[in-house]
């Protein structure tokens, strides 16, 4: 769902705004709201999260965080899950994770909820691309498959079972196939 604003909000009026319920994004000076997560979403990203912060978070190389909003480009957007490799997490004076992310995540993986549109979702994807992030993954849940983006690649389709999904360099030990992906939805 798109809402306009009465009159030509920019990022910084957009960040003032408080936040929504469903979340809103802020594209092309639009505030678009995100569509309620549903089970199979849920499900993917809920043992998503930990399968990767398992691999990446111990040694301190990454970390991925749930509906984390991002804010580069003249954007503002939640991707479902963010990761940082650990030295670009932004820090605040105590040393804490900050609160605001005003860059791209390393790897940024958007999961595709039954109403949502592909396009919009895509382009979210390719604006992180352009501004630095590594890969990003659009997950499928009905079609059982995985797009994966690269910057300066051609994307490329995962939906045989067996088939290991790509991952970014710094995740090398995150070894997940399309199977085990979708075997969320099982259990």
């Amino acid at each position: 769902m798109v809402r306009t604003p009465s009159k030509t909000m920019t990022l910084e009026e957009f960040l003032q705004q408080p936040e929504t319920k469903p979340a809103s994004e802020y594209i092309d000076g639009q505030i678009i709201y995100k569509p309620m997560p549903q089970g199979k979403h849920s499900s993917v990203q809920g043992e998503l999260v930990p399968a990767i912060n398992f691999v990446v978070k111990p040694k301190r190389i990454a970390r991925a965080f749930p509906e984390l909003r991002c804010t580069f480009g003249d954007r503002s957007t939640i991707p479902d899950i963010s990761v940082f490799v650990w030295s670009r997490i932004p820090r605040d004076e105590n040393g804490e994770i900050a609160n605001t992310f005003a860059i791209a995540p390393d790897w940024t993986i958007e999961i595709l909820s039954p109403d949502q549109s592909q396009t919009k979702v895509t382009k979210n994807i390719l604006h992180c691309l352009k501004h630095g992030t590594q890969m990003g993954w659009l997950i499928d849940p009905d079609e059982k498959t995985v797009f994966v983006y690269r910057s300066k690649q051609e994307m490329e389709v995962f939906d045989e079972p067996d088939a290991l999904l790509p991952v970014p360099a710094f995740a090398s030990d995150l070894q997940l196939t399309v199977k085990d992906l979708f075997a969320w939805l099982l259990d």
